[in-house]
């Protein structure tokens, strides 16, 4: 007969947390980068830069991700409700993916901008140009360190550290081809620079993409290997077996995992679980498990869903 053990971890192990210590980085964040893109926007009209409206597009799509990842690290910290029985830290995710979303669609839109400058070129103000960008370098630098300490805790945090890091470098780019507009007079130069920019934005940022895309399927945190949470498991005293093992994110930070453990005659069932629950807490920072231990033969669902077993 199988016995049913369900542990719930609620030791949950994050990075830096978004809001709390984060709090003021976003604030600071998204007022300073609203201020630099109205600056940054006006002064590529008159300036005529493409390259400048480019990297202001791009800071306006900064501002609104600061804000969908403050606000969805404000939601998460919501309590369980009778529905929402995991809470809100889904939001984290869920953010994650329409700020990628977001920020190719403005990808989309400066290039065709862009395009169309390059077969229409026109007169620069490179001395505008080079001012702007080189304050959008102080602007993006500093807003870059606010999050340095929590971008390997939380994809959110990281998310907001590399677009600051890249717009910062993509600055020191538009300083370059400010210079070089100046010097040498060669307008076609700017939306070219565009162009690169544009490159470096989408490929820094394809990472991203890729890893929220994962996240909202459910798939295994890229940190866990799976295989390495099937081995560690069959390790464990007295386990002959596991079976129905799924490990997926609740949220940016959090980890779940649930797992049919077979141990025929296992004693001391609450002592096993409860050190389980610590040990992959602390190997695999995974934070939420259910465990089901079993006699001997797999109980199946209703749908037959078991996965095979490995004994």
């Amino acid at each position: 007969m199988a016995h049913d053990h369900h542990d719930h971890s609620h030791h949950h192990h994050h990075g830096p947390p978004a809001d709390g210590n984060f709090s003021q980085a976003f604030k600071w964040g998204i007022v300073l980068n609203l201020v630099f893109v109205a600056g940054e926007a006006a002064g590529g009209f008159w300036a005529n830069s493409s390259a400048l409206l480019s990297d202001a597009g791009h800071n306006l799509s900064d501002v609104l991700s600061l804000a969908l990842a403050w606000g969805a690290a404000l939601l998460a910290q919501r309590q369980a409700a009778e529905r929402y029985t995991y809470g809100y830290k889904g939001a984290t995710i869920q953010a994650a993916l329409l700020n990628a979303a977001l920020l190719y669609l403005a990808l989309g839109f400066i290039l065709w901008d862009t395009i169309d400058h390059l077969r229409n070129p026109a007169p620069v103000n490179g001395t505008v140009v080079m001012g702007l960008a080189g304050l959008g370098i102080i602007v993006n630098g500093f807003t870059a360190w606010l999050f340095r300490h929590g971008q390997k805790g939380d994809v959110n945090v990281r998310g907001a550290y590399l677009h600051m890091l890249t717009d910062m470098l993509v600055s020191v780019g538009v300083v370059v081809g400010g210079a070089l507009v100046y010097f040498t007079g060669w307008h076609w130069l700017d939306p070219a620079i565009s162009f690169v920019i544009l490159a470096v934005i989408a490929v820094s940022s394809w990472s991203l993409l890729r890893e929220t895309v994962q996240l909202g399927l459910q798939a295994a945190p890229a940190a866990i290997e799976v295989a390495a949470v099937r081995r560690f498991l069959l390790s464990r005293p007295g386990v002959t077996g596991v079976h129905d093992l799924h490990i997926w994110p609740l949220s940016t930070q959090d980890t779940a995992l649930t797992a049919h453990l077979v141990r025929p005659g296992g004693q001391n069932g609450n002592v096993f679980l409860r050190e389980l629950q610590h040990d992959l807490l602390h190997e695999f920072n995974i934070s939420h498990c259910t465990v089901q231990l079993e006699d001997d033969l797999p109980l199946m669902g209703a749908h037959g869903c078991c996965d095979q077993q490995v004994a």
